[in-house]
């Protein structure tokens, strides 16, 4: 019987997992009479500069014993372990986001649901520059045509300033995330329904393992070597935690960064924070298993961090209901609904020598004893100044560009329901950006003029 070609390697584009690298890039051995697979170590992955893994079954003597036993002849022939070939794989080159597509981002703010809900609809919305500063500081983005229109974009950018993955979120006007996706994904998405070929960047970009693969914020670790850092789970949060704690020029300021989900806190991510003072913020859990594994984590890395600290706060575990750590709430979800000039001015009274986890002590203090308000100054001059100008004034039917995060299509719906607002609310510091919009596009209107 002539066994030279009775085993061959399976044709067609039918793939499984390789025994050594675990891709799906493997092709099994097939008997070609009985149409069976040989045992699962018999087969080659394809990715031969990667991986190189082949066993072939006339090799270590498994066809010999086969046509042995069919011929009824006896042997004590077992499969042996399949020895591992070792051939000198160079690391593939990480391929990175090209700046001129990331750039694109970087722009339509009026359209960003996630900034624009910052700036008017949250409890306490946030100054103007104060937005532009933390948009600038993170490098946020906007999806402005297409598919996730008005998503915003956090880009992963590492500490050699390599784009290595843009995530998009989609918000609800409450900020909370109803979409998720990212922009090589997006851009894929687009040209498959185009029947467009892909760029050359984004089919080398596909070959990364791991997408994912830094801290968001850590192009700040260079710019600011001597600030500790709070590290969370989302960069949603770490927004949050920036706006309401300060922006780190100030040394003893956090430096807020993400690691993108519970799961993604590992030792390679964590070396660009080697000697720094790392405080976790890990989000709620039911059991407080979240808290569990980033505890757990945090010892590993820090004992392989020589000079590090890593302190996981267990702030939400003590303060937090039960019906919260359910729904896996984290300091996020707390923090939006405190007034963050609060934060702010707690920050300004504390010296240069302060324990940085004294500033998460206010949200602390805050949640359980809120402070008295002070009462409200009359906006009643003010007010009708602005009722006065705005009434002899002939609005634009045009779009007019307040700031660079804002746009008003609507001049007229725009002043009726900001008038509205502050009228119902004379005073209340809560409510004073609305008057600050009025005041923005009068000055808009009369350099127009």
């Amino acid at each position: 019987m002539n066994t030279e070609h009775r085993y061959t390697l399976e044709k067609g584009s039918k793939k499984y997992h390789c025994p050594e690298c675990a891709k799906t890039r493997f092709v099994r051995y097939i008997d070609t009479q009985t149409g069976e697979y040989l045992p699962e170590q018999y087969g080659r992955c394809d990715r031969e500069s990667k991986c190189g893994y082949f066993v072939n079954p006339y090799d270590d003597g498994y066809v010999k014993a086969i046509r042995e036993q069919e011929q009824g002849d006896k042997t004590e022939w077992k499969p042996q372990q399949p020895k591992r070939i070792k051939r000198p794989v160079s690391k593939p080159k990480r391929a990175f986001i090209p700046f001129d597509v990331f750039n694109r981002t970087r722009a339509g703010y009026e359209k960003n649901v996630f900034i624009q809900n910052l700036l008017a609809r949250v409890a306490f919305p946030f100054e103007v520059k104060e937005i532009e500063k933390v948009i600038s500081l993170y490098h946020l983005g906007t999806v402005q045509n297409g598919y996730r229109t008005g998503g915003n974009t956090f880009p992963f950018i590492d500490v050699k300033n390599n784009v290595r993955a843009v995530q998009v979120k989609q918000f609800d006007e409450q900020n909370h995330t109803k979409g998720t996706d990212f922009l090589h994904s997006i851009i894929e998405k687009h040209h498959t329904r185009k029947n467009k070929q892909l760029p050359e960047w984004l089919k080398a970009y596909n070959e990364n393992e791991t997408k994912v693969s830094c801290l968001f914020g850590e192009h700040l670790l260079r710019r600011y070597p001597n600030n500790p850092v709070a590290l969370v789970e989302a960069p949603k949060t770490a927004i949050y935690g920036t706006l309401y704690f300060g922006f780190p020029e100030q040394s003893t300021n956090f430096i807020w960064l993400a690691v993108y989900n519970l799961s993604s806190l590992n030792i390679d991510k964590c070396e660009v924070l080697k000697g720094r003072n790392v405080y976790l913020f890990p989000d709620l859990s039911k059991d407080g298993k979240a808290f569990e594994l980033w505890s757990n984590k945090a010892t590993e890395i820090q004992q392989r961090l020589q000079g590090t600290y890593f302190h996981v706060s267990d702030l939400l575990e003590k303060l937090a209901p039960q019906q919260d750590k359910e729904q896996g709430k984290d300091i996020a979800d707390y923090l939006i609904q405190q007034d963050w000039r609060l934060f702010r001015k707690q920050d300004e009274k504390e010296t240069h020598s302060c324990e940085p986890l004294a500033k998460v002590e206010v949200f602390k203090t805050e949640r359980i004893e809120p402070p008295k308000k002070e009462q409200p100054e009359n906006w009643s001059n003010s007010i009708a100044e602005l009722e006065n100008y705005f009434s002899n004034l002939e609005l634009p039917t045009q779009p007019v560009k307040l700031n660079k995060c804002s746009t008003v299509n609507d001049c007229s719906l725009f002043i009726e329901k900001h008038l509205n607002t502050v009228n119902a609310n004379n005073g209340n510091l809560t409510f004073l950006p609305f008057l600050n919009r009025l005041n923005e596009l009068k000055q808009v209107l009369i350099v127009t003029q």
